[in-house]
């Protein structure tokens, strides 16, 4: 029988198709192994990634896919948004069955070696283990985000208040300091189930065959030094082996024959700002007009994406937005020229490596942020959900390689002045000029990186050499 890598991704699409290019990438580093992706999906979800991976298995004959059935969840599980994440890890567990009966078919036709999963897929930890199957964690995100994730259980057990009633400094090993109300907001409230489910992956993370990072090691050192000491698992006798063998980004963004891309041909080099917050990144009508304000009073050229306020986070069938509506009267017309917006949707990477374009006003994803530092552009961070405060603060503060834009109230607001000063500061300034050089830098760290016998080379070469030596 052949040998086999099983990767099994969590329903949200994103996170899948980056379990996909790690599958491409393995299969790239060795096309003897073959890959079996496991799909799920959340109920009522359309899988608008199947086109993807029809395109997959056409391209990558070696890659296979194996669907779960769809499950049905309690209404009240999808009422806020911390639930909408709990009921994520609901679903792999719900799932323990069906992915212990695949496992075991799969297994009378291939070696399984090893299988990944996904963080938000941590509660089928038991089932590959109960197989006797090596299980590794894929985390999308660097070295800094799994420094707070495997640190967190002994934050759970010294702090008997949650995060959200605090106004402290967390000592992170690896990390800056970062403010209790930057923690992502699922870890903030102990009172919510996805809180357990967070504390509950993070010690299981720590019992795996290794963890597989999307970063390099020039750019987050002491996080990964922290890591590889065991500063951040101190219950624990070891740390699992880390693999950064980033970045790599999702191919496919459909067709890159846009007019922003033609627009961007006609500005001079290094003078746009490109303003993009990620398929989520959904402003208020107010948010809106206060950007609108503070891009025309900052005068710099820019490149907008706008998303309809109205649309819900997630909503696999956005509705445009209506410009005119939602922006000051003659808005349009006094800025066209330096000005381009953009409705919904942008070829990020195309936009991202036009030499045409000077910085990145971005959400903090930290898919965003690989994208960036491969093309060499500076960042102002703005950062809307999810984890990515505590980004802001380890682009800033550490890494350097991003401005903040501060918000003005608890509810995240950001003034027009704000926003025309750190669009001024980014592009005019000498800390704007140190954190261009800085970005610069580390793009090159980046290609030296994905180089051949550079260090995420040679993390993929140890990976795929650590799944076939397993006797499994």
């Amino acid at each position: 029988m052949e040998d086999a890598i099983v990767l099994y991704p969590c329903p949200l699409t994103p996170r899948r198709l980056s379990m996909i290019e790690l599958g491409k990438l393995i299969v790239k580093h060795d096309p003897s192994i073959k890959i079996i992706i496991i799909v799920s999906s959340l109920p009522n979800q359309t899988l608008s990634s199947d086109p993807y991976i029809k395109g997959i298995s056409l391209s990558y004959p070696s890659i296979s896919f194996v669907h779960l059935p769809t499950l049905s969840l309690p209404e009240q599980t999808l009422s806020s948004p911390q639930d909408y994440i709990a009921s994520v890890f609901e679903v792999s567990k719900l799932h323990k069955p069906n992915l212990h009966q695949t496992l075991s078919s799969l297994s009378k036709l291939s070696n399984i070696k090893a299988l990944v999963l996904d963080f938000f897929s941590n509660e089928a930890f038991e089932v590959p283990s109960s197989l006797g199957i090596p299980t590794y964690y894929f985390f999308s995100s660097g070295a800094s985000g799994i420094a707070v994730f495997l640190y967190y259980p002994v934050i759970d057990r010294t702090i008997k208040e949650s995060l959200k009633d605090l106004d402290i400094l967390l000592d992170i090993p690896g990390l800056p300091k970062i403010p209790s109300k930057d923690m992502p907001l699922v870890m903030l409230d102990k009172s919510l189930r996805v809180y357990k489910y967070f504390v509950d992956a993070a010690t299981q993370m720590a019992k795996s065959a290794g963890l597989v990072l999307n970063t390099f090691e020039l750019l987050e050192e002491k996080a990964i030094k922290a890591i590889r000491e065991g500063m951040c698992t101190p219950d624990k006798p070891a740390a699992p082996p880390l693999y950064c063998i980033g970045p790599f980004m999702t191919q496919s963004e459909g067709n890159e024959e846009q007019d922003c891309l033609l627009w961007l041909d006609s500005q001079p080099q290094k003078s746009v700002v490109f303003l993009c917050f990620g398929g989520e990144g959904v402003f208020s009508a107010k948010q809106l007009k206060e950007m609108a304000v503070g891009l025309e009073r900052s005068g710099v050229r820019f490149l907008w994406v706008v998303r309809d306020p109205n649309n819900t986070k997630g909503s696999s069938t956005p509705s445009e937005p209506n410009l005119e509506q939602l922006f000051p009267e003659g808005f349009m017309e006094r800025t066209k020229g330096r000005g381009f917006v953009v409705k919904s949707w942008a070829p990020q990477v195309a936009v991202l490596n036009h030499n045409s374009v000077g910085g990145f006003v971005t959400h903090c994803g930290w898919k965003s942020v690989m994208e960036a530092l491969g093309a060499g552009v500076p960042l102002l961070a703005w950062p809307l959900y999810a984890e990515q405060k505590m980004n802001r603060v380890i682009l800033v503060e550490e890494l350097k390689i991003a401005l903040a834009v501060e918000e003005s109230d608890e509810d995240g607001f950001v003034s027009a002045a704000e926003l025309e000063l750190r669009l001024t500061e980014l592009l005019n300034s000498d800390k704007g000029k140190a954190v261009a050089q800085k970005v610069m830098a580390m793009r090159d760290g980046a290609v030296a990186a994905t180089s051949d016998g550079g260090s995420s080379r040679v993390a993929i070469a140890n990976l795929v050499r650590t799944f076939k030596q397993s006797p499994h």
